[in-house]
């Protein structure tokens, strides 16, 4: 019985650190570039956090998301988040909901343009 129960506690506690820290693959880290017809910039940042209000579309950060995820249109999606972490978790929760991330930028770490 001990050792299927430390075999559950140890999947789980493996589960959680794969979502909060292994990165998110195939999106590529982009500032610039994307159709700003087709494309939604999704900020999902803090409210505490000051930004620049003309960089995104829509405002909803992380800890908002399931609340108001209706509202959030289904068209290609620029995330930007403060951290890896809060990256992480948003892409993947976006992403299962069935949303297309198609870049994202990390506002406290400058990234490279990838061609």
């Amino acid at each position: 019985m001990g050792t299927y129960f430390i075999l559950i506690v140890g999947s789980l506690l493996c589960i959680m650190l794969y979502r909060r820290y292994f990165p998110v693959r195939g999106i590529p880290c982009k500032m610039s570039g994307h159709d700003k017809t087709s494309t939604v910039v999704l900020d999902i940042r803090d409210y505490n956090i000051e930004t620049n209000h003309n960089q995104s579309d829509m405002r909803i950060p992380y800890a908002y998301l399931k609340r108001f995820v209706q509202e959030i249109p289904h068209q290609t999606l620029h995330v930007i988040a403060n951290d890896r972490l809060e990256l992480n978790l948003g892409l993947r929760y976006l992403r299962s909901k069935g949303y297309q991330v198609a870049s994202y930028h990390i506002s406290n770490c400058p990234c490279r343009e990838k061609e």
